[in-house]
């Protein structure tokens, strides 16, 4: 046994050693070590900057920026997620880590939990635009039952011939539509009375190639002394057989209708035209088919439509004798001629308007052609300076006088040359 000095002396300098911890394995390369750490630094900033963006996003709210960001930021969370399992993997944790690495553990400890704050918040981001994407959905829902109740009430409005300002705060002081009466409108009017015309008489010559008719000897029928530079150009004498018969009694008030509750007064006539310019002529007809509108379209449906030409349309007087008991069908065909009623129904309610009232001028055939009061339908027509001077074969639209101006009637010049 060893003295009792001896084994404090052993003792003391035993207790004043230090103990080292083991050396980091050799396997362990520095230099990848320091490549994970780098990537998972620049991990974190593109994991930040992403939700920089997903922040933005939200002012101003746009989903789908929100979702880009949101996958972004999914993405960068999966790639830090992957980097520390790689680093696992491949560095089990040594017996006694250096004071470098107990320095990286707590830096992977500090990512690891701000990574669980951003997932929280992403979490939060993705519960609000799930609950905005709700409140869009009920305001266009909303926004779709106001618009369908506002058409609606326009309708109503419309056909009463009351103002925009009874019932939205606008209009003019005597409570009607904001239109001014104007020799533009009329002009505009006339215009839609032509194209009606001429929109009306396609399906009718159509319905009369099915059912075969001879479309030249009808064309002779309508005004036989006509020489047309074209076959084609006959198509304007069944539109002068339906101007003809449209504009029969433009010029008197009451439109030859015969009505006991006709009102005729300038202010009356424009009411009436302001209150049925946007309307769909089926629907009011279907609220008041007795109505003036609706007798002019009924007296005017069996004048242009012959009985022999409806027969061969359809097989059958089925759809005249409705008209002629008061109705008004749904076909496609008296559809397609109540939108013609409609544009010269219109175009007599504003002739009446002015003051003094327009009037309207025909062209008979056989007339001289005069630029002043007539202008050619066919426009690639030759002159010829020693020829006479052209006459009218056929009127298609009428003119009118609209105070002091002329609006030219709209003719077909017979016996013509066109340039080709």
């Amino acid at each position: 046994m060893l003295p009792t000095g001896v084994k404090d002396n052993q003792l003391r300098e035993s207790n004043s050693q230090k103990v080292h911890p083991q050396p980091m394995e050799e396997n362990q390369n520095p230099e990848a070590v320091e490549s994970l750490v780098s990537k998972i630094f620049t991990n974190v900033s593109s994991l930040k900057s992403a939700y920089i963006q997903l922040q933005s996003a939200h002012t101003p709210y746009d989903p789908d920026k929100i979702q880009a960001a949101d996958r972004l930021v999914i993405s960068e969370l999966k790639n830090l997620s992957e980097l520390k399992h790689f680093y696992r993997e491949n560095n089990p944790k040594p017996v006694c880590a250096s004071p470098q690495d107990s320095r990286l553990a707590a830096e992977i400890q500090e990512q690891q939990s701000l990574l669980k704050t951003y997932e929280v918040m992403v979490k939060k981001f993705q519960s609000e635009i799930h609950n905005k994407d709700s409140e869009i959905g009920q305001l266009q829902q909303q926004i779709e039952e106001a618009n369908q109740k506002r058409v609606k009430l326009e309708k109503n409005i419309k056909l009463r011939g009351l103002s925009t300002k009874e019932s939205e705060g606008s209009g003019d002081e005597n409570g009607f539509f904001p239109v001014d009466l104007t020799p533009d409108l009329f002009t505009a009017a006339v215009e839609s009375a032509s194209k009606a015309i001429h929109d009306f008489s396609k399906p009718l010559i159509n319905m009369m190639k099915a059912a075969g008719w001879d479309l030249d000897a009808a064309a002779d029928s309508i005004e036989p002394d006509v020489v047309y530079a074209k076959r084609a150009h006959k198509k304007y004498a069944f539109e002068s057989h339906i101007c003809q018969k449209m504009f029969s009694g433009f010029q008197q008030e009451s439109f030859s209708i015969n009505s006991d509750n006709l009102i005729i007064n300038k202010e009356s006539f424009f009411h009436q035209f302001l209150a049925l310019r946007e309307m769909d002529p089926l629907d009011m007809l279907g609220q008041n088919p007795d109505s003036n509108f609706g007798k002019f379209c009924r007296s005017k449906y069996l004048v242009v439509v012959h009985p022999k030409m409806e027969a061969s349309f359809f097989g059958n007087l089925d759809q005249r004798n409705y008209v002629m008991g008061g109705g008004h069908p749904r076909t496609p065909f008296y559809q397609a001629f109540l939108k013609l009623a409609k544009s010269i129904w219109l175009l007599h309610r504003l002739a009446f308007s002015f003051d003094p009232i327009v009037k309207v001028f025909q062209v008979q055939s056989g007339s001289e052609f005069s630029e002043v009061y007539m202008e050619s339908v066919v426009k690639n027509l030759i002159m010829d300076e020693n020829d006479q001077k052209p006459k009218v074969g056929l009127m298609v639209l009428p003119g009118f006088w609209i105070g002091g101006s002329v609006i030219q009637s709209r003719v077909y010049l017979s016996g013509m040359k066109v340039a080709e």
